[in-house]
């Protein structure tokens, strides 16, 4: 079995978060955490790519439309359609629309239980409703309810993946095996050595 140190995830910063000029304060919070950065790049995603980044799950389509609808009648409001699949492919359109607006730093981020805390660290979905302290919830203003009214999505400054395999196949859809380095970080020692050996001279 891999070591918990070797687990890997992938972060986008999107088109807001640059031109908000958030990308060093969000790379920060990661680095903090402890975090090695071991793969990134700027890229202007096509809608083709972002598309297929979003539906690498098969069941994607249907999870989001059917949390979509609940979400709109546990607040007693009407959903926008009671299928599903409809509300996904609006809901995807606002997607690719939003992700392709600008450039995007895609990242990849190695450490113990990295998919849990990079989750926990960039916060909810909503930005109303992150935690203060979270990236979303200290950066953005931004609601489910705003973004709905003005028919776009809702812009929340960061992509993370939600599990292991979601973050295995979405690493592959960004990156190639190559432009991942296997590099030796100094904290490293203190983090994952089990004794602490050579600190003291």
């Amino acid at each position: 079995m891999a070591h918990y140190k070797d687990e890997r995830t992938l972060v986008i910063i999107k088109p807001d978060g640059l031109q908000r000029s958030l990308v060093g304060e969000i790379i920060k919070r990661y680095e903090q955490l402890g975090l090695k950065l071991v793969g990134v790049k700027m890229v202007v995603p096509t809608e083709e790519h972002i598309e297929k980044h979003y539906t690498i799950d098969p069941e994607w389509r249907r999870i989001t439309g059917e949390k979509t609808i609940k979400g709109y009648k546990d607040k007693g409001l009407t959903p926008p359609s009671e299928d599903p699949f409809e509300v996904t492919a609006k809901i995807l359109r606002g997607l690719m629309k939003y992700m392709t607006s600008g450039p995007v730093i895609a990242m990849v981020w190695q450490g113990a239980h990295a998919i849990e805390l990079v989750r926990k660290i960039t916060g909810g979905t909503e930005p109303l409703k992150s935690d203060v302290g979270t990236i979303r919830g200290d950066y953005v203003l931004d609601s489910y309810q705003m973004s709905d009214s003005d028919g776009r999505s809702v812009r929340n400054l960061v992509h993370a993946s939600g599990s292991k395999d979601e973050a295995e196949k979405e690493i592959k859809h960004w990156f190639s095996k190559e432009e991942l380095i296997n590099y030796r970080l100094i904290q490293e020692q203190i983090l994952y050595d089990v004794n602490l050996d050579g600190l003291l001279e």
